[in-house]
């Protein structure tokens, strides 16, 4: 039985189906990174869902790697929080509620406005061509129809582009910790409709056009606006995991 005919709810009980063990060892990285990478995408790509739970058991033999490994790599998910322990049950995926989502995405639009700006005011021209390619990848993994992880990780290396360009390694790197606490809320709003994958790859569009003409307020209301619409699409989302009405802000 695959994973996807064990999995009926939202709040699955265990992982009893999920067979991640031909998806180790395919690429020359250490073992650990490898069981890493192939859980926390199991997790945006929600084959492993908000709430269920992760038995350490269950991941040993799906993934057919040590105890000592899945506890290590169930650490650093916790550390980026997707998972969290709750007592007397053990590791579940996060399921984040929608007014800290709100909470977070205030921050990040905050955040992400300004470093757009310094970015206009500060990259040389190669650093705005750089941009221009990440957005690219982007754009390409959208059309394609990829993943959520896929395009998760292209956006995210099109924010590594923007943080070093802004010139302010503090806030680059503030911005980076916030998306691995948000990635989970991100994830939810790219699959919370259709369309979003789209829209959300039209927006950073406008960032780097406004970028390219370094027209600095443009670039910064045009982030400011991409930030809105994906903690609108995120918000609605996790209420709708929680069975709860979105909350207003």
């Amino acid at each position: 039985m695959r994973y996807a005919d064990s999995v009926k709810d939202p709040l699955a009980p265990n992982v009893a189906a999920l067979d991640l063990s031909d998806r180790i060892g395919r690429v020359a990285a250490p073992l650990r990174q490898q069981v890493l990478e192939v859980l926390r995408d199991a997790i945006l790509e929600f084959q492993l869902k908000p709430g269920q739970r992760l038995i350490e058991r269950e991941l040993i033999e799906f993934t057919g790697v040590s105890r000592t490994t899945i506890r290590e790599v169930l650490r650093e998910l916790a550390a980026e929080g997707l998972v969290k322990t709750i007592p007397q049950k053990g590791a579940v995926v996060v399921v984040p509620s929608p007014e800290e989502a709100a909470e977070l995405y205030e921050i990040r639009g905050l955040l992400e406005g300004r470093m757009a700006r310094l970015f206009v005011e500060r990259a040389s021209s190669a650093q705005v061509g750089a941009l221009r390619k990440a957005f690219d990848a982007i754009d390409q993994a959208t059309g394609r129809g990829a993943g959520t992880a896929t395009i998760l990780k292209a956006k995210n290396v099109f924010y590594d582009v923007l943080g070093k360009g802004a010139g302010n390694h503090s806030l680059a790197e503030m911005v980076a910790q916030l998306h691995a606490r948000v990635s989970l809320i991100r994830a939810t709003s790219l699959s919370s409709a259709d369309a979003r994958p789209r829209a959300a790859a039209d927006e950073l569009r406008d960032v780097v056009e406004a970028v390219e003409a370094r027209d600095a307020g443009r670039a910064e209301a045009a982030i400011a606006r991409h930030v809105e619409n994906a903690a609108a699409a995120g918000v609605a989302g996790l209420a709708g995991w929680q069975g709860a009405p979105p909350i207003s802000r």
